[in-house]
This record gives structure tokens, sequence and C-alpha cells, in this order.
């Protein structure tokens, strides 16, 4: 089904493999689609070391009040390209004592302000607006949500952290090192009931736990994308962010041509293909007419295997998924429990949703009409809900009576938001399952709180497969186990929604327009920079991963996005409790010491773990632990290129070692002279585990006072690496945070 080859390849036009005897002279890897691409947005003479700007921006109402309040207090004038502030993720009115459309009418008055895109709540979720008017052929487009992905239409999406938003707003670029490419050859034709879901969780299972696509561009070629619809090819897209992929592009056709064109758009078309002879860093090759239908168990989309394997071997499946979901939910409450899903004859789950920028497009929706034709949904069996994934999608389905067919057998259809896929809306009850067609299935993505004793799951599924379970009575079903029929369904657009309803502030900037803040909106907290030495208590060691949903969950803690403090007493809540008291005593001992006039010392906390960042590309897994008193974390990896960047740009010394991590809570690292170390542009340093149990801060401090004290006091010396520091990055972690080092421009 899925072959990896993890070294350089050849390929001609049509994704053949080209021996390397027969490429020799041609364009290497300059004939990439990727690397035209680059080069046209590099502004440094440097193809190795990329300073890339981008065509357009968007962000979503969870993490667009911080970017605007950083770029604000770092001097913005005026958004320099279009940028869309989209408000899917809290649509809610009122969550958890905050009003959301607080944050609604200040980024309304910012985009009046600084001349911006708003897209009001319900119209769209923010990739489906992308795709539908802003992306094209050749373009880059920079989001704050890790699934920034619109590789199908010829643009080169990218999702990070807020603070790399912040860069390009004040005209400074995204750098990096010039990232691989990996070559996504696909061949053959799915079968009926094999959908765009099924195809990247096949993808997802195969390489990201053996980290092949990290931090790489994946290029989509072969014969196999012509029998691709635009939607099915969207829907793989899209899911590339959860093999742990920088960004995506795909060869463009004939199709790619009438999707822009139906959406008003045909100038920005451009054919894509790479050249004869590009050379690749690895090659994914996908047969289609191989892919099973799949299902992800809980707790990642890679946790994926065949809809028939899982049921042939459905005890041990589950039994490792409750086994790893006990570890999450701890001693608190009585055990999660799963196993009661399995039945004599089958696995039942208790809730499917179908919804945002992975499922709730037209051609899934139209086929779970397909699937539900002549069937009766009984009161009290498995009910189905589907957020479609903006306003025009909704309208399609309407005309074409889709809609109607779908009320009509108890299909609720929702508003286009991201809610379930976010956690905030369709929580299970505890124990609870639910199959999903959406992007993640993270521990909180459900909108359980594990560290109030409350766990439930979600399987991730395809929409075809979450339809014909429905259909069996709640039994878990493969969409290839039924004999459907499937429309030959068209999708058509109406642009009248957006033209009447979105307001487009591009070139009219405001400068004398007010910006509204309610009272849940926050402005930042003074943050310390760094000093010559660096002394810190370790408030969290943990074995094994830390994702950024466990650094900061999803769902109800999202209410407080504005407020910095307010959320950051959500950090690592369910992983860790204790955490916040931990940092917040230190940080209390700490500000003193970081803001007054004399001192060599900056005292702060630490987070300790084998990895750490995997998952979405919210900045607040990253400001809340700033705002806690962090000044560093140490690991053996860095999950995405993305989370270290928000490390950076807050502040967050990237210490990364190959050496046994055992470092309890609550122990001393200190790290002498690590200022000049970032000043001199060196990379190697010793983090020194201090033999100092039970000494309080004052009394630590103290004792550097006095020379070679921290040497003679040493447990373990630590041999760490920072890794590649750009000039301005380390620039950055010297002024504490990126606001501090705009401020001191």
């Amino acid at each position: 089904m899925i072959k990896l080859t993890d070294h350089r390849v050849f390929l001609d036009r049509a994704g053949n493999l080209m021996p390397k005897e027969k490429a020799a002279g041609g364009p290497g890897r300059t004939g990439t689609i990727a690397y035209g691409i680059l080069k046209a947005h590099n502004r440094s003479e440097n193809m190795e070391h990329l300073k890339l700007v981008f065509d357009a921006m968007v962000s979503p109402d969870n993490n667009y009040v911080n970017i605007l309040q950083s770029a604000r207090a770092s001097g913005l004038e005026e958004f320099p390209m279009p940028y869309v502030l989209s408000n899917c993720h809290n649509t809610l009115c009122a969550v958890g004592g905050t009003i959301a459309e607080d944050d609604h009418m200040f980024g309304l008055s910012n985009v009046k302000r600084f001349g911006g895109i708003f897209v009001p709540p319900y119209r769209a979720v923010l990739h489906q607006y992308m795709r539908e008017m802003m992306a094209g052929g050749g373009k880059m487009i920079l989001g704050s949500d890790s699934h920034t992905r619109y590789g199908a239409l010829g643009t080169m999406g990218i999702g990070e952290g807020g603070g790399e938003l912040v860069k390009q707003l004040l005209l400074q670029t995204y750098d990096i090192a010039y990232p691989p490419v990996i070559a996504v050859k696909l061949t053959g034709k799915p079968r009926p009931g094999v959908g765009p879901m099924d195809v990247a969780l096949a993808m997802a299972a195969a390489t990201f736990p053996i980290g092949f696509n990290k931090n790489k561009v994946l290029e989509f070629v072969g014969e196999g994308i012509s029998g691709l619809s635009m939607e099915y090819r969207m829907g793989i897209d899209v899911m590339t962010t959860e093999t742990a992929a920088l960004s995506s592009i795909w060869c463009t056709d004939e199709k790619t041509r009438a999707y822009l064109r139906d959406h008003g758009r045909e100038e920005a078309y451009r054919e894509l293909m790479p050249e004869n002879g590009a050379c690749y860093d690895g090659l994914i090759e996908i047969d289609l007419s191989e892919v099973e239908c799949m299902i992800a168990l809980p707790f990642h989309p890679s946790n994926a295997v065949p809809i028939r394997e899982f049921k042939e071997h459905m005890a041990e499946y589950l039994g490792k998924v409750e086994e790893a979901g006990r570890k999450i939910k701890g001693d608190r409450g009585k055990p999660f429990r799963i196993m009661q899903h399995m039945r004599d004859d089958g696995f039942y789950p208790d809730q499917a949703l179908v919804s945002g920028c992975a499922g709730g497009m037209t051609e899934n929706i139209a086929a779970i009409a397909d699937i539900l034709d002549g069937a009766d949904l009984p009161a009290g069996g498995l009910s189905l809900h589907v957020n479609p994934s903006s306003l025009p999608i909704m309208e399609d389905l309407m005309k074409s009576g889709i809609a109607s067919e779908l009320a009509l057998k108890g299909v609720t259809m929702r508003p286009a938001i991201c809610g379930p896929c976010f956690g905030v809306t369709d929580a299970p009850a505890n124990d609870q399952l639910s199959i999903r067609h959406v992007t993640r299935n993270y521990p909180n993505r459900e909108g359980s709180s594990p560290g109030q004793g409350q766990m439930a799951a979600v399987c991730l599924m395809d929409a075809r497969s979450i339809a014909a379970t429905v259909r069996n009575g709640g039994k878990l079903t493969a969409a290839t186990e039924l004999d459907v029929s499937y429309r030959d369904f068209r999708p058509s657009f109406d642009g009248r929604i957006y033209e009447k309803q979105v307001l487009d502030c591009r070139g009219k900037a405001d400068p004398n327009e007010e910006l509204v803040m309610g009272p849940g909106i926050a402005d930042w907290p003074r943050m310390a920079s760094l000093r010559k030495n660096l002394l810190l208590r370790v408030a969290g060691s943990y074995e094994g991963s830390v994702t950024t949903d466990e650094l900061i969950p999803s769902g109800e803690a999202s209410s407080y996005r504005s407020n910095p403090e307010k959320i950051s007493g959500f950090m690592l809540i369910s992983r860790d409790p204790g955490y916040v008291g931990r940092a917040k005593e230190i940080r209390e001992a700490a500000t003193a010491v970081n803001f007054g006039e004399a001192g060599e010392t900056t005292l702060g906390t630490i987070i300790v773990s084998d990895q750490i960042g995997d998952g979405s590309s919210r900045e607040q897994a990253a400001s809340c632990q700033k705002v806690l008193g962090g000044f560093a974390n140490l690991t053996h990896e860095y999950s995405t290129k993305r989370y270290r960047s928000n490390c950076i740009n807050w502040g967050l010394v990237p210490l990364r070692t190959e050496e046994p991590l055992s470092v309890p809570c609550g122990s001393w690292i200190c790290i002498e002279d690590m200022a000049g170390t970032l000043k001199r542009g060196e990379s190697d340093v010793f983090a020194l585990l201090l033999d100092a149990d039970g000494a309080s801060p004052e009394e630590i401090l103290k004792y550097l006072e006095i020379p070679g004290w921290a040497e003679q006091h040493t447990a373990r010396r630590i041999s760490c690496t920072l890794d590649a520091l750009t000039k301005e990055e380390r620039a950055t972690l010297l002024a504490g945070c990126l606001i501090n080092y705009y401020r001191g421009q």
C-alpha cells in the first residue's frame, strides 16, 4: 500500500523514477516545484538559508488577539499583506466566564484600523475560506493554525506560532534552512468507499512514528493525482500536518484550473510540474487502489490501522488504548474504560461527527447521503452530526437537496465552526467514544478533562465509513463492506455570501479607528531579559512525549485565550496539576531578582521531557510557560519546527541533549554565561545539575556569588546544544522574548 525510500531519488515530470546516470546534468533539486516557489519568496541571496516573505496570512479567533497585541506592542502600523481574521474556533458567545464576542469585536476593529479581512462567525472554517478565496498557484500562505495547507491548489501553506506572524506584520522574514523535499507519488485509483481520510491516515501511520516527514516539504506527483477530485486532494493535503511535515505542494492540472474558475479566480491558476530529472530527498509511493478504510485509534492520528485488521484483533488494540488512557487520566476518579464498546458481534461507538477543514467538504457530505439512502436511523441509536466547512458549502447542499435528505434521516447540519475538532463542542460523556472525520484525536480534543477525572476518546475515520457505521446500527463498518451507488455530484460555489458578509479592508486602513477591547482582553505582562547566567528550577519533568495539547489544552481553557495570566493557569493541567503552583512559587521569588538593578543571574523555571511540542501550532504552549516564569526547555527532541520557534519567540532557551534525562522535578539547574554563549554565536553549553535539594532560590543565588560554588556542587554536567540559531533568534532570546526584542529596536 505504501512504500518509503529514505534516500535521494530522481523523477521525471510524470513522477517516474529515473536512473541517476540518466538524470545527470539535469536540474537536480532546483527542478522541484517546491524549489521554485521557495526561491520566488526568498529575500536572502542564499537558498541554503531562506528568509521568506508570504503572500497572505490567516489566523483564527483562538489566537489572533495575542498576535495583534504582540504586533501592536512592537510597533505595528498597517498590515503589509492580506491578513484574514477568521472567527471559527471560539464561536460560542460565552464560555467559561469569558465573552468570545469581545474577541471578535477586537478583531473587527483591528481589521478596520490596520487594513485586513474579517470573516464573521459561522461563515467559514479558516482553511476553507482560504481555499475558496485566497490560495492560488505559486503562492505561500502563513497561518497561526497548524493545518494551514493549500498544496492542492498550488500554494505552499505553513502553520506556525503567532510570533512568526508578528514578524511578517513587522516586515521581517521567516528564517529557515532549506528544507528537505519528499516526493509523494500517487498511482492507481481509490476503491468506492475509500475516502481522503483513509489515504491520509495510512500515510500518517507509515511515516509519523519514524519521523520520515518531520519538518520536510511533501511534493505530490504521479498519475494517480488526475483521478482525484479537488476536494479529495484537499482532504489528503490538510492531514499532511499529522505526518509532521513542514508544508506541501501538488502538481496542478485542469481540475485545479476549473476549481479556481468556479470560485471566480481562474487568474490564480498556475501549471505546476517538476522538471525532468528533479531530485528529491526521499520518496513515498502510495498505490491508491490498495488503500483500505482506516481507523485511527486514540490518542494520535498515526495510531491508524485498517478497519479490517482492527476488527480481527479488537481486544488487543483496545487493551493498549485503555492502558494508554489510564496513564493519561492517572488516579483521578475511576480508571478509564473503553473495552465496554466491544461486544460479541462488533465494536460500537457512542457518537459520530463529520466536521471542519478535513471532513466538512461537499463530496464527503454527499457520500454520507448516498450511504444512508434507504436507511432508517432509530431514536436512541448512533446519531450523526455534520458541520460543513463553509456557508457556501451549506448553501450548495441545501440547493442540491442533499441537506434536506440528511435532515429527514435525522442527521443534524450545524454551522461552519471548528468546534468538534477543537474540543469546544460535542464533548462525549465519561468513558464514551466518538468516531470523527476531523483532523486530530489527541487527549482533550474531544472536550474531556483528564485532570478533573473526566475522560473520553476519539477515533478518526473517513466520513464514508462513519456513515456506514451509522447505517449498520452503530456497529463499526467500513464503507467498502456496503454496496453503495454514489452519485456523480459536482460541487458549485456562490460567492455572493462572502461578497455581502466578509469585510475586506485591504488598502483601507484607518489609523483613527478605535480598538475595541472587552474586559477579558489583557496586555502581556512585563517579561525579563536574559542576564549572564541562568538559574532554573525544574518545575516539570516527564517521561515520553509532552504535546502542545497537554502544555495548554484546547476546549474550555481556550476561553481565556485573550488573558495571558488566566490561560496560563491551565498549563499542564491534565498531565501535571501541580505544575502551575510550582512555577508561580519561583516566579514570585524571581520578580525582584530579574527586574532588579543588581545581579548577573536570571531566575526562572524549566521543563524537562524526552520529547516536547508535538501537536498544534498554538503559541500559548510556549507563551503560558513564559508568563509563569519559564526560561528554558530541556529535551531529547523538539517534535516540530513550529514549537521550537514558539519557544524562541517567547524567550525559552531550546536546550537539547543526547544524554539520559533523569532530572527530578524540583532540581536546580545552572547554566553559566548563557548570555555570552548566545552573543558569541556558540551552540554547545553545559547544564549543571546542582546538588542543592531543598535550597531556596535566595540561598542558591547567594551561593552562586561564591566563585566556583556551582562547579563544586554539581551533581551532574549535562552536555547540551542549542542547535542552529539565527542572529535574530539569539537576539530574541537575549531580550527575553520577541516583544522585548522589537521594542528594543
